[in-house]
């Protein structure tokens, strides 16, 4: 039976409904995505159309879901909302602080040790709060999701970016930071911005060497990384039909990687299959009940070109397998081009490891395909040249891979099997000689590859790919492989061609596990006290950001002009800062660390314009605040991409930065800005970053006058005396103008509350 099953039932009861009011004030039929927003209004039954990319719109989802790295911030922050307990059904996932070093048991023993004070911590919390909680071991927060609580028509929001995995099963899931997890926890409206909507058409049928991962790299080389900055991806057509829940739900994953707020699939027997086959035969005949409302109407999908706001069309007949990256996770090179590419940008050719699993590709369907191609590859006597990792993502497909003999299979070229964890793809991977930061190529089917993001090794080529061609580069040891033409040459001498990989959609024997790692919470937590060392160096009782004063910002220094690719991850390292996650002050000592200088070229090097100096920028910056003085950081373009971590957004205001002024934002990032009572600017001539100079003085003239839609005048101070007058461009509105006026959105609800 389903987690949360009233619940549920009272979403699927009031679908219809919504939905018919909706179509009624719109005048049209509606996609998949509008159906599930409009029936997700707080205000309840719709009574007005709104505008796409424009109309701000509160919303109310049915569940939250938090991963520990964020968890520890958000349930922080939730702790001083005023609240005995979380208003939705809500849950707390452990699965990035766990280290893949030596192997899943050892491994996992470690974290429960070296994490305990965390774990406590999170399972004290959710207990008082009424917050489910899974287990270290228990698996990946999407992987778990998917299989516990995702259901067709639903909307979620998660404290992680690749929330948006549960797509796979026809919801809208959208990552967020902590501070909005609080709002909903909170019962408070979610606001966001109605999203545009992208139709995907897929025609064809997949086969062969092509898997679902092909379909959204291929789509990820057609957007970039920022082409579906504000959008809902929206997949239909015959292809998308032809799919297994799990493999929507990779592509769903990595529509994080374009910027996509959701991507979600229409409901359809493959969801329905896979929701009895993980004991929620329940779920299945509510959403049998009303398909056509889980599901884009007909209309739709006939003239697409009519409802969507952009469409792409991608025939599965002809799509081949992908390797996207090195850097860069829309860097899409068809396996066909790939040596070409190579040899004319100069990326080693020899795999060093190859990965599979994590929450982007660890399905049963995944892992039973790249266990045909082992097994295959040890009747033909070929051995790997390459190490090979396999990153479970719940201990249920574990267990199941286990009972059915993959991983005996995979133990027969060497592979380790690590935790049901994040692991090497959030950087949890202490890699054995990657402090040398020697050029090599690794293989993976996670979702990012953003340089040293694996391994800390800047020189890391990082490719994506399915697991089955990850697995044969793996074998062939040989970037370059195309296992649909190329043989290699086996033990005895002997050429050898991989034949197609095989798989199962689903277990024949169905899932099975022993412990699945859940915790439920207590049924009054009121007696339960929580703790917090004022001496501990992982978790920081939070202090409330203190709110505007009123007066025009002056005197602001550059902190740093962010060259390039400016993600979360550079803003705020994961890897071995993930222990200080529940402690923003010791966190704050990664801030900026990875974004590159624009005037020198060099990461972690800004100039102190109180010294002349050159020196870390957390340093330079805690130099500032020690003075007084504020400061501002520039950036580039889609400023803030990647993961959902709003400690990239926590540690400068934290630290004293006052704005960040960019050339455009990525949506999560720029939300938490505004949560944390920060000023998120864009150029209004993005040309004007160029005349940012190094000994620049900054004064917002006009902020008195801060109110929506109007521009705001940035007079910038150069060392020479002269000086530019730029116009700088916002999208708050007036509720999130209050958040900024009381110092973050987390001071307005307790106020609330109170």
């Amino acid at each position: 039976m389903a987690f949360d099953l009233e619940m549920i039932k009272q979403v699927y009861a009031r679908i219809p409904e919504r939905v018919d009011a909706a179509k009624k004030i719109l005048g049209r039929p509606m996609t998949l995505a509008e159906k599930i927003l409009y029936s997700h209004l707080h205000e309840g039954t719709p009574t007005q159309a709104y505008t796409r990319g424009q109309s701000y719109v509160d919303f109310a989802p049915d569940r939250v879901a938090m991963q520990d790295a964020t968890a520890q911030m958000a349930l922080l922050q939730f702790m001083q909302a005023g609240r005995k307990k979380a208003a939705v059904p809500s849950t707390v996932h452990c699965d990035h602080l766990i280290q893949a070093k030596v192997g899943a048991d050892k491994d996992l023993d470690t974290a429960k040790v070296t994490n305990k004070e965390v774990y406590d911590f999170l399972a004290s919390v959710s207990n008082k709060y009424g917050i489910g909680f899974w287990k270290p071991g228990a698996g990946i927060i999407h992987q778990v999701v998917l299989e516990n609580y995702a259901f067709p028509g639903g909307m979620m929001i998660g404290t992680d970016s690749h929330t948006v995995n549960a797509g796979g099963l026809g919801m809208v899931a959208i990552g967020v930071g902590g501070a909005d997890a609080v709002d909903v926890m909170a019962g408070m409206p979610w606001e966001l911005k109605f999203p545009k909507l992208i139709g995907i058409k897929l025609t064809g049928k997949l086969s062969g060497w092509v898997a679902p991962k092909d379909i959204i790299l291929k789509v990820a080389g057609i957007l970039t990384v920022k082409g579906g900055t504000g959008a809902i991806l929206e997949y239909f057509g015959p292809g998308a039909q032809s799919l297994s829940c799990t493999g929507k739900g990779t592509i769903c994953n990595m529509g994080a990687e374009v910027g996509a707020t959701n991507s979600t699939f229409g409901y359809d027997e493959h969801m329905s299959a896979y929701l009895k086959a993980t004991n929620r035969a329940d779920v299945a005949e509510m959403a049998d009940g009303i398909a056509d409302y889980l599901t884009g109407d007909p209309e739709v999908y006939a003239n697409p070109e009519q409802y969507f706001d952009q469409v792409v069309e991608i025939n599965l007949n002809e799509l081949e397998p992908h390797l996207n990256g090195p850097f860069t996770p829309d860097l899409a090179t068809p396996i066909s081009k790939m040596k070409e590419a190579a040899e004319t940008n100069g990326w080693p050719k020899k795999v060093e490891v190859g990965l599979i699993g994590s929450c982007t590709n660890s399905s049963y369907e995944d892992i039973s395909r790249a266990a045909s191609i082992v097994e295959q590859a040890v009747e033909k006597k070929l051995k790997a040249k390459a190490e090979f990792t396999i990153t479970p993502g719940s201990e249920q497909v574990r267990y199941t891979i286990e009972r059915d003999g993959f991983i005996d299979t995979f133990s027969k070229v060497g592979a380790e099997v690590f935790a049901n964890a994040c692991g090497p793809c959030i950087g949890q991977w202490a890699r054995e000689g990657a402090d040398k930061k020697e050029k090599n190529t690794i293989v993976h089917s996670f979702n990012r590859n953003f340089a040293k993001r694996a391994d800390g090794n800047p020189n890391t080529h990082a490719f994506v790919a399915s697991p089955e061609m990850v697995t044969a580069l793996a074998i062939a040891g040989d970037l370059t492989f195309n296992p649909m033409k190329d043989k290699l040459i086996n033990e005895d001498g002997q050429e050898v061609m991989l034949d197609e990989p095989k798989g199962w959609e689903l277990p024949p024997k169905g899932f099975a596990v022993d412990d699945p790692g859940y915790q439920a919470p207590a049924e009054d937590g009121s007696g339960i006290e929580i703790t917090v060392d004022e001496k501990s160096n992982r978790l920081q009782l939070l202090t409330p950001f203190e709110p505007w004063d009123g007066k025009n910002l002056t005197g602001l220094k550059l902190l740093i002009k962010a060259k390039g690719k400016c993600t979360t991850d550079h803003i705020s390292m994961a890897g071995p800062w993930l222990r200080f996650r529940g402690h923003l002050d010791n966190i704050s000592d990664n801030m900026l660390t990875g974004a590159v200088n624009a005037f020198n070229d060099k990461t972690d090097s800004v100039k102190n314009q109180l010294t002349g100096e050159y020196d870390s920028v957390p340093k330079v910056q805690r130099a500032y605040k020690a003075a007084g003085i504020g400061t501002i950081v520039v950036g580039d373009e889609n400023y803030g991409e990647g993961s959902s971590r709003e400690h990239a957004a926590m540690e400068p205001r934290h630290l004293g930065v006052r704005v960040v002024l960019v050339k455009s934002f990525a949506r999560i990032h720029e939300t938490n800005l505004k949560k944390q009572g920060m000023l998120g600017l864009t150029f209004a001539d993005p040309a004007d970053y160029d005349k940012i100079q190094e000994d620049d003085t900054f004064d917002i003239i006009d902020l008195t006058d801060f109110a929506p839609g109007k521009q705001l005048t940035i007079v910038v101070h150069h060392a020479d005396g002269s000086e530019d007058t730029i116009k700088a461009n916002h999208t708050y509105n007036e509720s999130q103008i209050e958040w900024f006026k009381a110092g973050s959105a987390l001071n307005v609800i307790r106020a609330q509350n109170n």
